[in-house]
């Protein structure tokens, strides 16, 4: 039988902010940090969500470890230190493991190296291409940590995150580990804004989720990081479910029918039902076709009465860090110190798509008296991989 699995602590850093005290509030005031921008998009501005707070220096960081993707995962890494050393110092370094997602890793240094070469015939010294390799971001946090456990890089597009999440239990569920750093990280770069734009996919304002108005997407960069242990804490992991439908290399499966399945097993997992949930964090992307098929699978499960919203109009769709963050702003909402229970609202126009079934967006300053019992993460990614976790207050499933 699964142990019960808590997430301690939360670093968090996104176009919101770049600590859990600012990110939560603008988030639940429904503030966005999408700004039109030149940054990574050419000459013509794009809404996107850039971190703008400073980035740790790395200088002092061995070469293969300098990229901003681990630039972005410090700035919320070092949140965690204090309990990460400690279980360092519980544990021994050798059991605690660090499996993370991502999809970006290095490739902006990548191309900054190459439009060099290009130019002058030669790679710059400041670059190795071991700062693109995908699983930079785990061992460039066990060299930060001093960790000595498994560590390991899950990518699978926008499903990334709680992935490598549902990972992470099962390391501490087999007792291959104690204690487990894991999330997402993704940075922006030039290469991921050119290729979703090449697919049609990114809107020129800001994405509006299940709006008749819907344009697209848009892109952003975040890190969220948790340490995971069997130590009670106020938040738990309750549940999670995957699934692979393998319909398309980019557009959702019509039916929802992985989406679905995903939903069903970690609500199974965590033995709850629909009704039992306060809060969904959707997927939410603001194309029609992810529109389509969540609202569907989002009605057949809720109907209208379970609370839910998009929060990439805060953000910015931040691909490998995506599931990770939004899990955080459930993780956020779940604290005794959101004691009326604020929800982050919906991020759209407020025009409803009258070809979607309702479902019950979240209104700006909705709240539910109570800081959320259990709340749902979901994340549907290309290839067709879907994930969600289920997040509960201790003791409100017992």
């Amino acid at each position: 039988m699964s142990a019960a699995l808590f997430l301690h602590a939360a670093g968090v850093a996104c176009a919101l902010g770049a600590d859990a005290a600012t990110v939560r509030r603008r988030l639940l005031a429904g503030e966005s940090g999408v700004t039109p921008t030149t940054d990574f998009a050419g000459a013509a501005p794009l809404p996107l969500g850039v971190v703008r707070e400073a980035l740790p220096d790395a200088h002092d960081w061995p070469i293969a470890f300098r990229s901003r993707n681990n630039q972005l995962a410090w700035l919320a890494g070092a949140q965690l230190e204090a309990p990460v050393h400690e279980a360092i110092a519980r544990h021994g370094a050798a059991r605690v493991a660090i499996i993370v997602g991502t999809s970006t890793s290095g490739i902006g240094e990548s191309e900054v190296a190459l439009g060099a070469h290009a130019r002058g015939g030669a790679l710059p010294a400041h670059f190795d291409l071991a700062q693109q390799e995908i699983g930079s971001l785990a061992h460039f946090l066990a060299y930060r940590y001093g960790t000595r456990g498994p560590a390991y890089v899950h990518s699978s597009a926008c499903a990334s995150g709680p992935k490598a999440m549902a990972a992470a239990a099962r390391l501490l569920n087999a007792g291959l580990a104690d204690a487990v750093i894991t999330g997402g990280v993704d940075s922006l770069c030039a290469f991921t804004v050119a290729g979703f734009s090449a697919l049609g996919l990114v809107s020129t304002a800001r994405t509006t989720p299940f709006s008749a108005n819907r344009g697209g997407i848009n892109i952003g960069e975040a890190a969220a990081l948790f340490l995971m242990t069997r130590e009670p804490a106020t938040v738990r992991l309750a549940g999670w479910g995957e699934s692979s439908d393998g319909h398309h290399f980019s557009a959702p499966d019509p039916s929802g029918r992985g989406a679905h399945a995903a939903l069903t097993a970690a609500l199974a997992r965590a033995g709850v039902a629909p009704h039992d949930v306060d809060y969904v964090n959707m997927h939410a992307t603001g194309t029609r076709a992810n529109d389509s098929m969540e609202g569907a699978v989002m009605h057949a499960l809720f109907g209208d009465g379970v609370p839910a919203s998009g929060t990439k109009a805060a953000t910015g769709h931040a691909l490998g860090a995506a599931g990770a963050i939004e899990t955080a702003f459930c993780w956020l909402a779940m604290q005794d110190d959101n004691a009326h229970g604020a929800l982050p609202p919906h991020g759209w126009d407020g025009v409803a798509d009258p070809e979607l079934p309702p479902v019950r967006l979240v209104r700006a300053g909705e709240t539910l008296g109570h800081p959320p019992r259990v709340t749902v993460s979901t994340s549907f990614a290309f290839g067709g991989a879907n994930a969600a976790v289920v997040l509960a207050r201790d003791g409100a499933l017992a």
